[in-house]
């Protein structure tokens, strides 16, 4: 075993009697450590009441959300390619409980800690013919005892920033066993697939697939249904639509005024407020910034579905529906962009059509530089964020012309989801490495 290996797992030793101080709370980390709770008996039970050993099993690993999107995408094309199989699929963060939901998996919970006695007896029990992971997380000792067993390892969507801290120091000394037992690294781009080479992966192992976010929103977008009971209190409006979706405080502090000037210039902009967190002290805070710049009327989405008229300003009170809304937006903001929270997905009001808004620090998303290259979104700074969204409020053909060059960045990255199950599909058909 590699002594950054060893090193890792005396600490992750050391740290296990302190979990159940750390799982009090109602924060993300409370949450996933409660969530773990008993996950290797629930696979055992699943094991023995549902595992086929004569089916193979393809077990898909994401950390959260985001990955988790790129993940049952693949999913959803390789039911279709191999309906023969079994599949797991398991997550990292409490964030992604409610998604797993959404994956067609034969088992869905959270990853096992990674201590050996845990990772075998999680491996023993689902006896996976392929693991794969998404994005970037690779585990050390998952990753060295599956290997011993014969599982064939893949990375889906891999990706590795020339800034990665994966690249450099402890990371590197810890990460990089686990990356060189990966028999495939499928990654979005070439210079992604290039650097995972610096990490030991071998360049017969490492090849490109692009990013199956994209087929995920895609279609999503594609079976949006206007008159759903979601989407069908908003057709009527004589206006424009601006849908900010995954907002905080920042975002809002300078999006709300704007609108408010706006709207005082004779524009009807209808705002749907989609906050990240929809905390009751956030959605407080957020309904209070809207009265202070002269914002009275304001429906929480939850009266809309009751049977309130939807008006001007809607404030989005739970999670799971900001994708569907997206379908409204003639033009839409995406917040992240301004604090240290990190810019969210864009692709999703892009998949839409709409032309997509963000503030200055989107480092961590290339989609964003990409989208902006195509002339489908704009990165504002505090100066610019009225003198950006009006035009494109005043301006119909100017919106039209960003919307499609949205959606048609979003379509010509199609594809990697197929590419993705039928890397799964030729790994289940080859025999594992000594």
């Amino acid at each position: 075993m590699p002594i950054a290996e060893s090193l890792y797992t005396l600490a992750l030793h050391a740290t296990r009697p302190l979990l159940p101080l750390a799982s009090r709370g109602s924060g993300k980390l409370a949450r996933s450590i409660r969530g773990r709770a008993g996950v290797l008996d629930r696979m055992e039970a699943w094991a023995r009441e549902h595992r086929d050993p004569a089916r193979p099993l393809a077990w898909f690993h994401a950390p959260s959300v985001g990955e988790g999107l790129q993940a049952r995408a693949v999913i959803e094309r390789f039911r279709v390619l191999r309906p023969d199989a079994q599949v797991a699929y398991t997550f990292f963060s409490a964030s992604a409980e409610r998604f797993a939901v959404s994956v067609d998996a034969d088992f869905a919970d959270y990853l096992p800690l990674d201590l050996r006695r845990d990772v075998v007896t999680a491996v023993d029990a689902l006896q996976p013919d392929v693991l794969a992971f998404s994005k970037t997380d690779v585990w050390p000792v998952l990753t060295r005892e599956a290997k011993a067993r014969g599982v064939r390892l893949a990375m889906l969507s891999g990706t590795l920033p020339e800034n990665s801290s994966r690249l450099r120091g402890p990371a590197r000394a810890l990460l990089a066993p686990a990356y060189a037992r990966l028999d495939v690294v499928a990654a979005i781009a070439q210079a992604d697939a290039d650097r995972f080479g610096l990490l030991g992966v071998p360049a017969e192992r490492r090849r490109v697939m692009g990013d199956a976010r994209f087929d995920q929103v895609w279609a999503r977008a594609q079976s949006a249904d206007q008159n759903s009971a979601l989407l069908r209190p908003f057709r009527e409006f004589d206006g424009v639509t601006l849908v900010a979706g995954s907002t905080w405080p920042p975002d809002e502090e300078r999006l709300v005024p704007t609108v408010a000037a706006i709207r005082k210039s004779g524009r009807r902009v209808r705002l749907i407020l989609a906050p990240h967190e929809p905390t009751p002290a956030h959605l407080a805070r957020t309904r209070d910034l809207l009265h202070q710049h002269g914002i009275g009327t304001v429906r929480l989405l939850s009266e809309v579905e009751a049977g309130a008229d939807a008006g001007e300003t809607v404030l989005v009170d739970r999670v799971g529906v900001l994708g569907d809304l997206y379908a409204l937006a003639d033009v839409a903001y995406v917040g992240g962009g301004w604090g240290t929270a990190g810019l969210h997905s864009v692709l999703e009001p892009a998949a839409f059509g709409a032309p997509v808004l963000f503030g200055p620090r989107h480092s961590n998303a290339r989609e964003a530089a990409e989208l902006i290259t195509a002339g489908g979104a704009l990165s504002l700074r505090d100066e610019a964020v009225a003198t950006a969204l009006l035009p494109l409020i005043r301006d119909e053909k100017a919106r039209t012309r960003a919307g499609q060059a949205a959606r048609a960045y979003v379509e010509q990255n199609l594809g990697a989801a197929e590419r993705g199950a039928a890397i799964i599909d030729g790994l289940l058909a080859r025999p594992a490495d000594g």
